[in-house]
């Protein structure tokens, strides 16, 4: 989910820019007030270099746009969504001028659908089930909050006169949907791991 530069109008870029930065400014407010913010902080930082890691790792897409693995739902459901939407900042920021990933016009639009749409998603769904069965929470918000943002980034790709709806939603949801399937069941075994041996980073507060 790597939007380059000059591939989305700068008035829709613009858009999205203000709406992550919403979020942003939100996420600093929250953390101006908890306590130990330290330790929130310290674990951001370390979800986000392990972020920059796995989705480094990139499988090409016809369109030119590639498709991973994000690591975002582990973080909304560990730490919290607004958590989620730093640590997709910080990765993308570091992924654009280590590895010329993404681009700034479109930092916005990649943080939105990377980080908002996925953390929000995740964490809601998986809010909404934890009480049915744990592993399946954790299996459910991970699919949707990844369909959830490949469907918002083929809505603003299609927004962009990039290609028709149709076209999009055939070569980007396969794709996703795979993803999606993948990295839910490897985050149930992660989750279900640190359970057992970590077990303090599932109490943490999340914000």
């Amino acid at each position: 989910m790597h939007l380059p530069d000059g591939l989305i109008p700068l008035s829709h870029a613009l858009i999205y820019w203000i709406i992550t930065l919403i979020f942003i400014a939100l996420y600093l407010f929250k953390l101006s007030r908890i306590e130990h913010r330290e330790k929130n902080v310290v674990y951001t930082s370390i979800f986000a270099a392990a972020t920059v890691a796995t989705s480094s790792i990139s499988i090409p897409s016809p369109l030119g746009v590639p498709i991973h693995f994000f690591l975002i739902p582990l973080v909304a459901i560990l730490l919290g969504p607004l958590s989620g939407i730093i640590v997709a900042l910080l990765c993308l920021v570091i992924q654009y001028f280590l590895m010329g990933m993404g681009g700034l016009t479109t930092l916005g639009a990649n943080t939105l659908a990377m980080g908002v749409v996925i953390s929000l998603s995740t964490y809601l769904f998986y809010r909404i089930t934890r009480d049915l069965n744990l592993r399946f929470s954790i299996f459910t918000g991970t699919f949707l909050g990844i369909m959830m943002a490949t469907l918002v980034q083929v809505l603003m790709l299609y927004l962009a006169r990039i290609a028709t709806l149709d076209v999009l939603l055939a070569t980007m949801v396969p794709f996703y949907l795979l993803v999606a399937i993948l990295e839910g069941l490897a985050n149930v075994l992660i989750i279900s791991f640190l359970g057992k041996v970590k077990p303090e980073l599932l109490t943490l507060h999340k914000i």
